[in-house]
Parts: structure tokens; sequence; C-alpha cells
């Protein structure tokens, strides 16, 4: 049975969502068939008997799962005889930490260089929901008033990144000689911002675009998607 994956998209058709990416890499990591659904911002409350308020969301037969952490669990107990995302506990938990440092330090840095891009992207109908809730919590500053200078804020986030780059000068990917699932959570990262950044965010001659072309050349090319160039 094809499990179905509910996906944030853009006016465009590119996929909006990092954590729904870390689950398209997952499923394929355990080689699960599974087809996506695209959805808008808007649409995501009106899924499932409005069960949940954020995606992914998986449907396979009669159980949904949302969030990408419960689907990550949910797929390696329930297909323990696929490929494992996790081979341990202890492996788990590192990438629960990735995760964590991941979102603080690299995605935080993105969404504040990139949320007005986000917006402008988004489908017309989930751009007045997308302003608003943003907004919110931006201190009472417009999207517009919180994105300027940001060019300045790319140095900081190149800084930020130097952990990651670190770790790829041993190895071909964050999991060593194969990916893992730090790998996906980061690759999702950077596959949200390529589908809406104006701004290039990486240097052409840095590192992290050759790990970068490895990632999204995995599992059939999944993230050889159109998408704008991360770096200049």
């Amino acid at each position: 049975m094809t499990i179905r994956l509910y996906d944030l998209v853009a006016a465009n058709g590119r996929a909006l969502s990092p954590f729904v990416w870390r689950i398209k890499f997952a499923l394929a990591h355990k080689t699960l068939d599974f087809e996506t659904v695209p959805v808008g911002f808007t649409e995501i409350p009106k899924l499932c008997d409005s069960k949940y308020k954020t995606v992914p969301i998986i449907e396979d037969g009669d159980t949904t799962v949302c969030d990408s952490w419960a689907i990550a669990d949910y797929l390696d107990a329930t297909y323990p005889d696929n490929p494992k995302l996790f081979s341990s506990p202890q492996e788990r938990a590192m990438c629960r930490f990735f995760d964590s440092w991941y979102g603080l330090e690299i995605m935080n840095r993105m969404f504040s260089i990139n949320v007005l891009d986000i917006h402008n992207h988004a489908r017309e109908e989930d751009q007045p929901y997308f302003r608003k809730s943003r907004e919110a919590r931006l201190g009472g500053k417009t999207l517009e008033q919180f994105v300027e200078g940001r060019e300045a804020r790319i140095p900081e986030l190149d800084r930020a990144l130097r952990p990651m780059r670190a770790a790829l000068a041993s190895a071909p990917f964050l999991g060593g000689d194969r990916p893992n699932y730090a790998d996906y959570i980061a690759l999702g990262g950077f596959l949200w911002v390529g589908a809406i950044c104006t701004t290039p965010l990486l240097a052409t001659d840095d590192k992290l675009n050759e790990w970068l072309d490895r990632g999204f050349s995995l599992y059939n090319n999944l993230g050889k998607v159109d998408r704008y160039p991360l770096s200049a």
C-alpha cells in the first residue's frame, strides 16, 4: 500500500516545508512507496478531520501520523525489516541533538533572511494568513521591516554553518560514509530555502555545495527539483 504524504507547496508548486522534505528522504531511505498531496497553508487545518495544524502528515492505510519525529519513529516501528532510520537509541539521540542545533542556529537564520520570500511565493489565498501569523511573532514589525538589511545576516549564517563544514571535511555525509537522518534534516532545510530564496546564501566555492549535490542526488535524484540557486 502506498503511503500518502501531505506536502506544503508554494504557488509555483515547489515544496515549502523542510519537515516534509526530511520525511520524503526518510520514506525513500526505508524503500517505501509514497505519493505526495500538495496543500497550502490554509488547507492544513482541514485535513484528517481537522486533527492537525501542521505538516508533515502521513496516511498509512487507516493510520495517520503528524510531526516529523513521530513519523520517523512510526516508520521504524511499523517497518522494522526495511532499512532503519536509527540504528540505535544512541544514533537517534544524536540526530535529535543535531535537529535542535540546526533549528536554532541555521533555520532561524534562514527564516530571518527569507521570511518575506516565503510570503511572496505562497499561494495567493495563503498570503494573508502567513503575514498575520508570522508578523505576530516578529515584535510588531512587518515582514518587509524584518528583512531590512538581510544581506548583512548572510555572514552570520555562513559562520553558523562551520560545524557542518568541519564534519563534512572527513566524510561524504553527516552520517559518515552513508547518509542518516541528520543529513535528511539538513538537506530539508536547504531544499526549503531553495524553493523561495531570491538571495543566494552560499559562496560558489563553499564545500557545502559538494555535500548538497550528493544529498540531492540520493534516491534517484529525489532532491533534484526546480529551485533557486543556493550559491553565487
